[in-house]
């Protein structure tokens, strides 16, 4: 069930506070949105998440209408792609958290699967996460090569930019860009040692038993 749009401002608004109260995105960096109804509650532009106010917060229609409050963000357009390709999806998170925004200046081997498994986590929340190429913030190629994905990837890491997390609510949105983070983390403080990663058996496990 959608929620209704004053639930949803209110989980936006809170949410994004305890993100960024936590140190997961600074400034006016980030971006989230809810799907309702009506099309979408969303941040407005250049706002920062530690200091939402509900009234503010744009009310967008299906077609990318402007129905109440500030201008949507930018990357509106890359919200929706995910979104379309995502029906049962409701929640959609971009941060510039430290790690992962590190990690996606890297270079990648498997552009399908490009977060080292070494714990148990990432694949029961998001399974495997992907990267697109670098487009610039807010272009519409960098929507078109997120939505060209997104259907098997509901967490995608955009290079020289960051993650974007997808999920069927707003928690398990939350959460999962959360796991992301720490993965990517982990990832970088093992790199070039001699880690023991999860195999594919072990990998192939978790997906059955945690994903639908």
């Amino acid at each position: 069930m959608l929620l209704t749009e004053h639930i949803a401002k209110q989980k936006i608004v809170t949410y994004a506070k305890s993100i960024f109260d936590r140190g997961l995105t600074s400034g006016a960096s980030a971006n989230m949105s809810i799907r309702i109804a009506e099309g979408w509650v969303m941040t407005p532009t250049n706002t920062c998440f530690g200091f939402l106010e509900a009234d503010e917060l744009s009310v967008v229609s299906h077609d990318g209408t402007l129905l109440k409050g500030a201008p949507p963000s930018k990357e509106f357009r890359l919200h929706k792609a995910i979104y379309d390709q995502r029906p049962d999806d409701t929640c959609v998170i971009h941060l510039h958290s430290t790690h992962a925004t590190a990690l996606s200046c890297l270079p990648c081997d498997d552009v399908t699967n490009c977060v080292p498994c070494y714990t148990p986590y990432l694949t029961m929340r998001l399974g495997a996460i992907a990267m697109v190429p670098y487009f610039a913030p807010g272009d519409d190629k960098l929507a078109e090569a997120v939505g060209a994905i997104a259907a098997s990837h509901p967490g995608i890491i955009m290079a020289n930019h960051g993650p974007i997390v997808s999920a069927p609510d707003v928690e398990k949105c939350v959460y999962g860009m959360e796991e992301l983070e720490e993965s990517c983390k982990i990832a970088l403080m093992l790199q070039g040692k001699p880690a023991n990663r999860l195999l594919d058996s072990e990998i192939q496990e978790l997906i059955n038993k945690f994903k639908k």
